[in-house]
């Protein structure tokens, strides 16, 4: 089938900054490929250090004209960006999906949530505000916020769309100027919002640059860069910091989780079942930071809860991620597809009991594309690899515990410590765990969701920083103290 048929590909597909698009300054291209299906989408421009300089100048002209558009103006402009994404939800959807392998459905939902992260900032814009000290007669002192400059927002793969427009809202919001990377996995929707977002700003006040890893290195150390956003890998966030620390600017980082889903014995385990399963993101194959790939349940419920996990997991069946039916799309590359599958025999090797999944879909009409199972494992050991390691595949880890304390303590045992959830009807016994899980976001009977206005980010090396609220728009911003001394009479 040619999924090419079903979506419109944007028009332009070079390097967008100062308004205009723009070759690589080599002339490189590169094809970007549908990973449901492994056929070519497209050819588009390969960015590389040269295009970065010629980008970064260009934003720095657009900074100086976009910070000077008053705050309530800059909000009714990103409200206005938002009707357009929303007008044009299912085009950013479809291409989302042929291009990122996730279900068209689900991708609707991203351009509606890019959509309302946009119009939550444009509502924010007066809220960067300073203070006052108080001095004397003889003085006035106080601090203003000012935006930082150029900032370059680097993106992964999962969420191709929703991270490149949501996640500019908020720099642009406080008068930065803005260079997304998108990732070189799914690079499309990023060039389709250039298209529909650029007339409406200031040139040089949005820009995107596709290309591979010397883009983003030269992004993060850049001296005209003010600041570098990045959600990925941990190892990624390692670099850009190193990169960044040469101009000692500031990085906010949403990186990896190992995140747990502890279920205590008086949960009800139909429940369970269902929210062990909803963790893991199975419809976007568990590439998820968030996802909760482990899940220890106690002695008490642990078989009650797995012998409902096949029929739970059973509704998610791989499939073209075009179709509207279709209910989990498939790996966003062959990399992933291949690191996911060894993941699943070293859990085979080292012990760990296949509850479902383990492989590819027999669906011919599947087989060129980077589709697993959704995959359960039970009998997990902390040892075990898949207990450990962060997979950013559709591999969930079962744990059986009985002593709370142990418990606890191979939930915190990860580097990472980004989200978890917490199933219990006992108030005391929620609140106590909570304490105790070191992880920045935390539900109780509740998993997988976000709530636009609360602070999202991890603990540990799951991340520097807070996103989705009013402390993401303020981390683009810097505070200037100034103080007046009054004229003697």
């Amino acid at each position: 089938m040619n999924e090419m048929a079903k979506v419109a590909l944007p028009r332009a597909r070079g390097l967008y900054y100062g308004g205009t698009w723009h070759d690589a300054a080599n002339g490189a291209v590169v094809d970007v490929l549908s990973p449901a299906t492994g056929e070519t989408l497209c050819a588009i421009a390969d960015g590389s250090a040269e295009d970065v300089d010629r980008a970064v100048a260009a934003a720095r002209d657009g900074f100086k004209a976009w910070r000077a558009v008053p705050p309530l103006e800059r909000g009714r402009i990103l409200r206005e960006a938002a009707a357009i994404l929303r007008r044009n939800g299912p085009e950013l959807a479809a291409l989302d999906a042929v291009d990122g392998g996730n279900p068209v459905t689900e991708m609707g939902g991203d351009v509606a949530i890019a959509a309302a992260q946009m119009e939550f900032f444009a509502g924010l814009v007066t809220e960067m505000k300073g203070n006052s000290v108080p001095i004397g007669p003889d003085a006035v002192n106080f601090s203003v916020r000012e935006p930082r400059g150029v900032v370059a927002r680097i993106i992964p793969f999962n969420h191709p769309f929703m991270f490149c427009a949501g996640k500019s809202a908020a720099p642009l919001a406080a008068g930065n100027s803005v260079i997304v990377k998108p990732p070189e996995q799914a690079p499309l929707s990023a060039l389709r919002l250039a298209e529909l977002l650029g007339p409406l700003l200031p040139p040089g006040a949005f820009n995107v640059l596709p290309g591979g890893r010397d883009v983003g290195a030269r992004l993060s150390e850049h001296p005209d860069v003010a600041m570098v956003a990045l959600i990925g890998s941990v190892p990624t966030g390692r670099a850009v910091m190193r990169a960044a620390a040469e101009t000692i600017k500031p990085v906010l980082l949403e990186l990896g989780g190992k995140n747990a889903l502890i279920a205590f014995p008086d949960a009800d385990p139909e429940q369970v079942a269902t929210a062990v399963v909803g963790g893991m993101n199975f419809t976007w194959c568990g590439q998820s930071c968030g996802s909760t790939s482990r899940a220890f349940l106690h002695a008490d419920i642990h078989d009650a809860v797995v012998a409902r996990l096949r029929e739970k997991a059973a509704r998610f069946r791989p499939g073209l991620p075009t179709d509207p039916a279709t209910t989990m799309g498939a790996l966003a590359s062959r990399a992933q597809l291949d690191k996911t599958l060894r993941y699943i025999e070293t859990a085979r090797a080292e012990g760990a009991h296949l509850v479902c999944g383990g492989g590819q879909p027999a669906d011919e009409g599947l087989r060129h594309g980077f589709f697993v199972e959704p995959t359960i494992f039970a009998n997990v050991t902390p040892e075990m690899t898949i207990a450990r390691e962060e997979i950013f595949g559709p591999v969930l880890a079962v744990m059986r515990w009985t002593d709370e304390a142990a418990m606890i303590d191979q939930v915190n045992r990860p580097e990472y410590g980004l989200t978890c959830s917490i199933w219990t009807n006992d108030l005391h016994r929620a609140h106590r765990t909570a304490a105790a899980v070191e992880a920045g976001f935390i539900w109780i009977n509740e998993v997988s969701k976000h709530f636009l206005g609360s602070p999202f980010g991890g603990f540990k090396q799951s991340g520097l920083g807070r996103e989705e609220c009013l402390e993401e728009l303020l981390a683009f911003t810097q505070e200037k103290n100034i103080h007046i001394r009054f004229k003697s009479t």
